[in-house]
C-alpha cells in the first residue's frame, strides 16, 4: 500500500494525535462518564490505523515495533488480574480503594465519591485493548503486504 497524498498525510499529522488524547480521556474518565477502557482503547488504536492508511505499510514497518503492542497487551491483562485478586480477602474484584460514601458526605464537599479499583481496571482494559487492536491492525497490514507481493510475483512470472 502506497502513501496517500501530501494533503492526507498533513491532515493525519495534525489530527491523529487528538485521537490519542481523546482516547486517553475516554479511558481515564470511563468510570464516571459514558465510555471506558474498551471504547477509549479502540479510539487510541485508531491512531495507528490512521497512520497506516495515510503513510502506508512500507513506511511504518520501519519504525513500528510489535513488541511494544505485545507488552501493552500483557501489561494491561496482568494489571487487571492483579487488581481483581487484590480484593480477594473480601471477594474477587472487591472495590478496596473506594472511599466510603459516608466519609465523602461527612466532608461536606459534595463531590462524587471516587470509584476506586473500577477506574484502575478501566485504565488496564484501555491499555490492553490498545495493544490488542493495534496488533490486529499490524497483522492485517502484514497480510495485505504479503498478498500484494504474491500478486506481483504471479504477474511477472516469478512463481513458475
Amino acid at each position: 500500500m502506497k502513501p496517500l497524498s501530501v494533503v492526507v498525510r498533513t491532515g493525519c499529522d495534525l489530527f491523529a494525535w487528538f485521537m490519542v488524547i481523546f482516547g486517553a480521556y475516554v479511558i481515564i474518565h470511563g468510570d464516571v462518564t459514558p465510555g471506558g477502557g474498551f471504547q477509549g482503547g479502540a479510539v487510541v488504536a485508531t491512531f495507528l490505523a490512521f497512520l497506516l492508511v495515510a503513510y502506508g505499510w512500507n513506511t511504518l514497518r520501519l519504525w513500528l515495533q510489535e513488541s511494544v503492542y505485545n507488552a501493552m497487551l500483557g501489561f494491561g491483562l496482568l494489571c487487571f488480574l492483579v487488581l481483581g485478586f487484590m480484593g480477594m480477602p473480601a471477594s474477587f474484584f472487591y472495590n478496596f480503594v473506594a472511599i466510603p460514601a459516608a466519609e465523602v458526605a461527612k466532608s461536606g464537599h459534595g463531590i462524587i465519591p471516587p470509584s476506586g479499583t473500577i477506574a484502575l481496571m478501566d485504565i488496564a482494559v484501555g491499555i490492553e485493548v490498545t495493544g490488542g487492536l493495534s496488533l490486529i491492525l499490524v497483522y492485517m497490514f502484514k497480510g495485505i503486504h504479503l498478498f500484494d507481493n504474491y500478486e506481483i510475483g504471479e504477474e511477472s512470472g516469478h512463481d513458475r
